[in-house]
């Protein structure tokens, strides 16, 4: 297995008076891609932002490529190489495609050679791309979310369940970028509620719950073991659908 590229080691996050992430411990090898799972309220999604620096932890490192980025700035840890792509997306509606492009292309404009790669994938985003972002579906959001997040070559790629809401063909679309990400050694941690899309991609996986992590596997050992999977998930991963 790759050295980790992230790692967490007794991370706890604190929000307000809730104590979310209780000493959260795994680590994310580098050029692959960690499925992070558990039921709703797990921590999932605070421990994306915790790495991320959009929440602090109140305790433990949180350390990328051997440096502890737990008390820096967001923007500091987006230079340093990590990108993220929240459940919400986080495009700006009033702006055209090709602004919010440009607006994540840290040099100030996007490179042509990755555009045309990002359009493979994602050809309405040239369709729309002097568009207002707001005009576009709920899917054609996301495709701009992720597209913002690779503009560039990242080390790391943070996903917040990418496929929630959107539609067959475009998840097949994000299998095929998500692939190619990973052939050229960019390292994703993803969190994710459609399995099929998760056992695809996903090398290696941990599972939380009320705030720790309960479980580290290989994905594909956890997708044969169908008993580990109830006793984690309270379900088969394929008939948790919604809830993973």
């Amino acid at each position: 297995m790759a050295e980790p590229l992230l790692k967490l080691e007794g991370v706890h996050t604190h929000i307000g008076q809730y104590h979310i992430l209780q000493g959260v411990d795994f680590e994310v090898p580098a050029a692959g891609l960690t499925v992070l799972l558990g039921r709703n309220g797990a921590g999932k999604t605070t421990t994306l932002r915790t790495i991320m620096g959009l929440w602090k932890p109140s305790q433990g490192r949180v350390l990328f490529d051997g440096r502890d980025i737990g008390g820096m700035a967001t923007p500091d840890i987006s230079m340093s190489g990590i990108a993220y792509v929240p459940e919400s997306m986080g495009v700006f509606a009033d702006l055209t495609v090709q602004e919010n492009m440009i607006l994540a292309a840290r040099k100030g404009a996007p490179d042509a050679a990755r555009l045309d790669w990002i359009f493979g994938f994602f050809p309405a985003l040239k369709r729309f791309w002097t568009h207002p972002a707001g005009v576009l579906s709920g899917g054609q959001k996301q495709m701009l979310s992720i597209a913002r997040a690779v503009i560039e070559p990242r080390r790391l790629i943070l996903i917040d369940e990418p496929t929630k809401g959107i539609a067959p063909a475009i998840i097949d679309n994000m299998i095929r970028a998500f692939t190619e990400l990973k052939r050229d050694n960019t390292t994703i941690l993803l969190v994710e509620q459609n399995f099929r899309f998760a056992e695809a991609l996903g090398d290696t996986v941990a599972v939380m719950d009320d705030g720790r992590i309960v479980h580290r596997d290989q994905m594909a050992r956890l997708a044969a073991d169908k008993a580990t999977q109830e006793r984690l998930l309270g379900l088969s991963l394929e008939a948790h659908g919604a809830d993973v």
